[in-house]
Parts: structure tokens; sequence; C-alpha cells
């Protein structure tokens, strides 16, 4: 059970490489747990990279090393929970960095949450998502349009959600999706016919991700957000910053 509206402080960190967010999110994640910052949630919309989870297979990565390098696609094996997956331009990376014991500590009800979120969302642009038996994610028409992969850790999230609004399909092309062989892939865009302004997007995603999760949004511009953890881990005693560069 929820225990009342708690802050969720949101920022849009824009463009990013993934491997830069991917460090920010360990340290936000070592602050959350400690108490010192609020609930989080990060946009962003990576260059491109595929990204490969603890349950993952190198096999489904179909394209060869000299392909990901003519085109600047970087790879990383990384700590989230599932297999293969594209982030990119035109799509939305949402990173939560939740502490479950101010919500429900309960992982599979946490990602129903996740889905319910895009679910909403995607219902206020005209497109009907919905679950499929058995998988993790949201889908519409058969085709998967918004993949989730996260990790916790003591209670508190990293990681989350990915919603194809512009995305590039064909970069999907070069991999067997969430080691899915017989699904597709979609877009809002492709869905709709029309490309979809992201901004509007973040803002239901920001506006649905509160009501969902019984919070109070309030934006902190990336700046401000790094100096706040910048200045946060400076004040940790020695041995906890030490060990927090470890993993």
């Amino acid at each position: 059970m929820s225990l009342g509206n708690k802050e969720l402080l949101v920022c849009n960190l824009g463009r990013t490489r993934y491997v830069d967010t991917w460090d920010f999110q360990h340290k936000l994640v070592e602050l959350r747990q400690r108490g010192v910052i609020s609930d989080l949630l990060l946009f962003t919309e990576h260059e491109h990279v595929y990204t490969i989870g603890k349950a993952g297979d190198d096999n489904h990565l179909l394209a060869s090393a000299e392909e990901l390098l003519k085109d600047g696609t970087d790879v990383f094996h990384i700590d989230r929970g599932g297999d293969i997956t594209y982030h990119g331009p035109g799509q939305i990376v949402g990173y939560p960095i939740l502490d479950l014991n101010q919500h429900t500590p309960d992982i599979h009800l946490y990602l129903r949450k996740l889905e319910d979120v895009m679910i909403g969302t995607l219902l206020t642009f005209g497109v009907e998502g919905r679950r499929e038996e058995g998988m993790t994610g949201v889908w519409t028409g058969g085709e998967k349009i918004a993949a989730i992969g996260v990790k916790v850790s003591r209670w508190v999230t990293m990681h989350g959600f990915a919603l194809n609004v512009n995305t590039d399909l064909a970069k999907f092309a070069r991999i067997i999706p969430c080691g899915i062989f017989h699904k597709g892939v979609t877009s809002m865009e492709q869905i709709l016919g029309r490309k979809v302004p992201t901004e509007a997007v973040v803002e239901q995603l920001t506006e649905s991700f509160a009501s969902t999760f019984g919070s109070t949004p309030a934006a902190i511009a990336p700046a401000v957000l790094r100096e706040r953890a910048k200045a946060s881990r400076s004040e940790m005693p020695i041995e906890d910053s030490l060990r927090g560069e470890t993993r």
C-alpha cells in the first residue's frame, strides 16, 4: 500500500550517451538508498545503443561488429534483468529511482504498475496498449511498443522502461528484441501515421506515473540534479564514498 503522496523529482536529461546515464543512475541509487534524495524519474533519449541484460544471449545481436562500428552504435552488457533491446533517438526512456519501501516492496507489482503507466499514456494518444500473458512490457496489435527491464537493490529501483514514439524500427531488425522470436516491434508513429511530439509524451508519462505511484511531481533541471548529487556524495563518509565506486 502506498504511504501517501511522496515528492517525485522529474528530470529530463535530453539526448544522452547510455554509459553516462547508466553511471549517473548508480550514483543516484546510492543516494536514494541513504535517504539523501527523494524519489526520482529520469527521462532521456539515448544515442544509438544495444543493451544486453543479465539473462541476455549474445546470439540475439545479429549485427556484425563492422556494422556497429560503421554507424557508431554502442553495445553494453548491463545489470538489469531481461535480454537484448535497442535504445535510440525518438524513443523515450524512463528511469525511475524509487524506494519501494515507501510504496509497496513487491517487484512484480512494480512491473505491472510500469505497464499501467504506459498503457494509460498511450490511451491519451489514441493507442490501445495491453499486456501479453507471461511477458513483460506493453503491446498493441500483437507487436511490442514498450519494453521494461529493471534492477532493484535494497528495494531501490533503477533502469526502467522504453516507449517507442518516433523510433527507427529498422534498428530492431539487427537484434531479436528481448529474445522474443515470434513478435514484432512497433511505435506510436507507425500506428498513428504521424510524428508524435516527444515533449507531449513525456508530459503525459509524468502525469500517469505520478497518478499510478501516488506521487507529487516536481521538475528539476539536469544541472541542478547533478550538482545536488555531487554535493551529497562529497558529504559521504570516506568509507561509504569508496564503497560507492565499486560495482
